[in-house]
């Protein structure tokens, strides 16, 4: 762990106006805290593109534990057909269907139509490879879930959890206010996470990872030998299937939610902060706790 446990700062004056404070560099971005949030978003990264590589090979969702021609448990369905009008993508989820053509179930490759789930730029490797999806897919499944433990672990030895992720009623108390900033794009620059970043942040480290590892386990034929409780504790291993596709659904939400909120706090700032660990405050008449924005 990194044994900078308690944050450094130094004052910063504007050059531009001499005497001005703009506020303090503080230290609040440990080694390890970078290290495991770049290893996550690369890890997340791939685990996507690959995953849609997988889905490719049968894009269908199901609920229950079989799947196939003589069940009707489909939920969600992306496929091509021939029309009058020339070939067309659809979708189907609870069974209304929609056209997806360009996107979903049919896009163009080359100035040609090719019948595919998700087009060729949103997978690895672009072609259709299940093989070598699978083998990227299983390599970052265990690089996140590895890294997610021993983060874990090392947070409860430094006291990260308990000190900078645990709600508080305090927390609980300012929830309309930080909702309320958040919505008017006003934002706070100190060092404490906010109750929304609590909550977010404790919600994808503590129910969206643990739910995406589990049910991709219960996915495996050689885990459902050894632990046959696990895709049953799903309702089977079709949901546990599409349960994954929804908790990658929430995860991609999460992502494009956290880069709009970092756009809108200052960018440079918020990457200087997860680069390098150093983080502008607000200058003292301008902070309030508990209602930043953090990378």
């Amino acid at each position: 762990m990194d044994p900078t446990d308690t944050p450094s700062e130094r004052a910063a004056v504007d050059i531009g106006q001499p005497g001005a404070v703009k506020g303090q560099l503080i230290y609040r971005q440990h080694l390890w805290t970078r290290l495991t949030h770049w290893i996550w978003a690369i890890s997340l990264f791939f685990l996507l593109l690959s995953g849609l590589q997988i889905f490719n090979a049968h894009p269908t969702l199901y609920v229950g534990d079989q799947s196939g021609f003589g069940f009707d448990n489909s939920i969600v369905s992306i496929g091509a057909e021939n029309t009058a009008s020339g070939p067309a993508g659809y979708a189907t989820v609870f069974g209304k269907r929609f056209d997806t053509s360009g996107l979903l179930g049919l896009s163009w490759e080359d100035g040609q139509a090719v019948g595919r789930g998700f087009p060729a730029w949103a997978t690895i490797p672009s072609y259709q490879d299940l093989a070598t999806g699978r083998v990227v897919h299983f390599f970052f499944a265990w690089l996140l879930s590895a890294t997610l433990l021993l983060w874990l672990l090392g947070s409860l030895i430094n006291g990260h959890l308990r000190r900078d992720l645990a709600p508080r009623l305090s927390d609980l108390r300012a929830l309309p206010r930080d909702i309320a900033n958040h919505a008017r794009l006003r934002f706070h620059h100190v060092r404490d996470y906010n109750t929304l970043q609590k909550l977010a942040y404790g919600g994808v480290l503590f129910v969206l990872f643990p739910l995406m590892i589990a049910t991709g386990l219960a996915m495996s034929p050689t885990m459902n030998a050894a632990l046959p409780w696990l895709p049953e504790m799903f309702g089977g291993r079709e949901t546990a299937r599409s349960i994954h596709f929804l908790v990658m659904l929430l995860l991609v939400a999460f992502f494009v939610i956290h880069m709009l909120m970092i756009a809108a706090a200052g960018p440079i700032n918020e990457l200087r902060s997860i680069i390098t660990g150093w983080y502008r405050t607000d200058p003292p008449a301008r902070a309030q706790p508990q209602s930043e924005v953090r990378s």
